[in-house]
């Protein structure tokens, strides 16, 4: 066994040993009414949930699992009919914003040392108007560009690729390259170059960091929506030659974040930028096809700089709960040293100073490749805009962005509709 070997076993022993000796306390009678995002990547945490019932003599009944756009959309319902005496909910740095009112301030209900191991930007990120309305789980997001390597093995394509678009096929590192190579790999309908987010927050998620990359803003520094600039509109034209040239599934516009990583783990899919969380299942071959043949390379430039859109995945407690002091030990639970160690062991990045240290420490082979590009990939990891208005500006955005993909309006018609629909609601909201 090597050294590094011996002294990362030796970490996460320690790491576990002080977990499972944590005192989450008795809460003999209590049920926690819980609403969390669902999803493939997410099941393996919810496994240990029964670990806590058994120490703490609570129950967890979980009443809603849903994706995060539509957990998000019934939250919202909650709080329009105060609705909201469940206890247990689901958060993300980039929507924590607009919930205002319904979650508790978690400082004074965690002991500082506990919140001291937590990497200082995610709690800082988990902050609204100096609350502390969530703990962040093992879920820090930035994608990375997942591959296929043997499409960059193969002679043949690699002679036919050089001599269609005049330089050598290797892994890309710009999204001009990823537009190329999408179309060249593409053979519809049995197999596809790349894929994206079609609708939702996801598209437009994709969509602001590419305007990024290109150069540009989603809003200017008064907060006026300034998307549909030149850069803009480089952004979205990627978006839709890759459409029309049928390099992308014809379902595209109705994949969020499971499909397409159910796309690229089918091996239908060349080209894949996606989170950390599903390194451990594309790489595992009892869910993917394939495992063993997956390579990772950091997220690719646009003209100006890399994509980066990030945040982090959390749990909040409402001040409507009527069992706070259990509802917050299983938000600290899950949010545990012992938690993220389970929760990062199948890819995802933690969100603990001392459990990056024991994965990177453990690492080897295609877990340890993984750490090293996702690691390089959060150096260029930027949030949404600080707008609480952000997940509901999404909602104006992305059919417009369809509407271009499809042909039903130039990109310029689109981004400008959607500009002018953003523009109302921000001057609703009173910010100019």
């Amino acid at each position: 066994m090597s050294y590094l070997k011996a002294v990362a076993l030796s970490t996460v022993a320690v790491l576990a040993t002080g977990a499972s000796a944590q005192d989450y306390g008795s809460f003999s009678g209590v049920t926690v009414e819980a609403k969390l995002i669902g999803g493939e990547q997410y099941e393996g945490l919810y496994g240990r949930i029964a670990d806590w019932e058994a120490a703490t003599g609570a129950k967890v009944d979980i009443i809603s699992k849903k994706s995060h756009f539509e957990i998000d959309k019934e939250i919202k319902s909650d709080m329009a009919a105060g609705t909201t005496s469940w206890c247990v909910g689901s958060n993300h740095s980039s929507f924590a914003a607009q919930y205002e009112g319904l979650y508790m301030d978690l400082k004074g209900h965690v002991p500082e040392d506990e919140l001291a191991g937590f990497v200082g930007a995610n709690v800082s990120a988990s902050m609204v108007d100096g609350a502390l309305v969530m703990l962040p789980r093992a879920q820090f997001d930035v994608s990375v560009m997942y591959y296929l390597k043997s499409n960059y093995e193969d002679a043949e394509k690699a002679a036919a690729f050089k001599a269609e678009y005049g330089y050598d096929l290797a892994p890309p590192t710009t999204w001009d390259q990823v537009k190329d190579q999408a179309i060249f790999f593409s053979d519809p309908p049995n197999f596809y170059g790349t894929q994206y987010a079609g609708k939702d927050e996801a598209i437009v998620g994709r969509f602001y960091e590419l305007v990024v990359a290109e150069g540009g803003l989603y809003v200017d520094e008064d907060f006026k929506p300034v998307f549909n600039s030149e850069a803009g509109q480089r952004a979205l034209q990627w978006f839709v030659d890759l459409y029309q040239a049928q390099a992308v599934p014809a379902g595209t516009l109705s994949y969020v974040w499971d499909e397409l990583g159910q796309g690229f783990a089918s091996g239908t899919v060349a080209l894949n930028l996606d989170w950390p969380g599903w390194a451990g299942f594309f790489n595992d071959p009892t869910s993917s096809k394939v495992a063993g043949n997956v390579g990772l390379i950091v997220q690719p430039k646009g003209s100006v700089a890399h994509t980066g859109w990030s945040g982090h995945h959390g749990f909040s407690v409402t001040n409507k709960c009527p069992s706070p002091d259990a509802a917050v030990s299983l938000v600290r639970f899950l949010t545990g040293e012992e938690s993220q160690l389970a929760e990062s062991s199948g890819g995802s990045l933690p969100t603990r100073s001392a459990v990056w240290d024991a994965n990177i420490a453990s690492a080897e082979g295609f877990r340890a490749e993984a750490l090293a590009v996702f690691a390089e990939g959060a150096t260029h990891a930027f949030p949404v805009p600080p707008i609480a208005e952000w997940a509901e500006s999404t909602n104006l955005v992305f059919p417009e962005l369809q509407a271009a993909i499809v042909g039903d309006k130039t990109i310029k018609q689109a981004l400008d509709d959607a500009a002018d629909a953003v523009d109302e609601l921000m001057r609703e909201a009173g910010y100019y």
